[in-house]
């Protein structure tokens, strides 16, 4: 059922006939919960021959037939919620922050708690931009939930305003460090290919040939283990949904850990001991990590140029692979 829609049920049967409102819609409308009819009768949304009909209990008689209208869903207001911030910087227009994997940006369908959001609300009060909407105040950016790393947030509207254009512009400095399967050939390059969301599955990103959104990411592969798994930088020139997943799994270089682009040969590969092909094939999540950011104060307008090393478990999995940057992104 379509929200911010009015329908009309069938005439009522003469078997149907002394039915309570409630019970009669439910049966006539098997698509919505008897709570939410409840409500939608409650809130006058229901009318029998242009009269609201505002009573549960109201006995429905042989040949009525009632007209239900549904209002759009209201945007569910995030609540501020006391969740730690790893805060990089942060000054009266912005907040940088180094966001854990497994935390969700902003609230979504089925998951309204525990977001970067609703810590920022915590953290911030009032002072997020609104530009965003109320579900996403002073977002400007994402990064996928089991992506770690480096965010900026706007505290209001100019900021967000600033940093956006910078974004729609390209010119935001990002940078990333991959784990991935096998070893880029070349070992640097330079990836071009549209980005939609696949036909196939609606999860996922595609490159396509036709329509989606010009994307482009430059690589450098950083090291490698015996060409089974390599640690690879990647800088974004464009900034679309799965970007970097996408763009180096159609290379044949899928994420370890990324089980929605995996490759089904994966544990097929070779050049690793049987415990490190174990803990590799094994990692919980994508291994990516946003280490670098950088972009000119939209108020001040001096370059800002942040970075964060690996989280604990990246570290670890670099450790097992004999991987290494020399020194950490940091």
């Amino acid at each position: 059922m379509d929200d911010n829609s009015i329908f009309f049920t069938l005439p009522a049967a003469d078997g149907q006939a002394g039915m309570r409102l409630d019970l009669f819609l439910r049966e006539t409308v098997p698509a919505m919960s008897r709570a939410r009819l409840q409500k939608l009768i409650a809130g006058g949304c229901v009318s029998l021959d242009d009269n609201i009909v505002a009573d549960k209990d109201f006995k429905v008689r042989s040949g009525d037939s009632f007209a239900v209208f549904v209002p759009p869903a209201e945007e569910a207001e995030p609540a501020a919620e006391n969740i730690p911030l790893d805060v990089v910087f942060e000054d009266d227009d912005l907040i940088v922050v180094n966001k854990p994997a497994g935390m969700t940006v902003h609230p979504a369908p089925g998951v309204y708690h525990g977001t970067l959001v609703n810590a920022l609300l915590y953290h911030c009060r009032d002072n997020l931009s609104g530009v965003g909407g109320v579900k996403r105040p002073g977002i400007v950016h994402r990064i996928d939930k089991d992506t770690s790393g480096l965010l900026a947030v706007a505290k209001n509207d100019f900021a967000h305003q600033g940093l956006a254009a910078q974004f729609f512009e390209h010119s935001i400095e990002r940078t990333y460090y991959a784990v991935v399967f096998g070893r880029p050939e070349p070992a640097e390059g330079t990836i071009t290919g549209n980005i939609a969301r696949s036909r196939f599955d609606r999860k996922k990103m595609a490159l396509v040939e036709n329509g989606g959104k010009h994307a482009v990411t430059h690589y450098r592969c950083l090291q490698s283990a015996n060409g089974a798994v390599s640690l690879v930088r990647c800088n974004l020139e464009t900034g679309r949904t799965h970007q970097i997943r996408v763009h180096m799994a159609s290379i044949g270089c899928n994420l370890v850990g990324d089980r929605l682009y995996e490759k089904s040969g994966k544990t097929k590969i070779v050049g690793l001991s049987p415990e490190t092909k174990a803990f590799v094939n094994s990692f919980p999540r994508q291994a990516l990590h946003a280490a670098s950011l950088g972009f000119v104060h939209p108020r001040s307008g001096e370059f800002l140029q942040f970075s964060v090393d690996f989280p604990a478990d990246l570290h670890l999995l670099l450790d097992t692979c004999l991987l290494n940057l020399g020194a950490s992104p940091k």
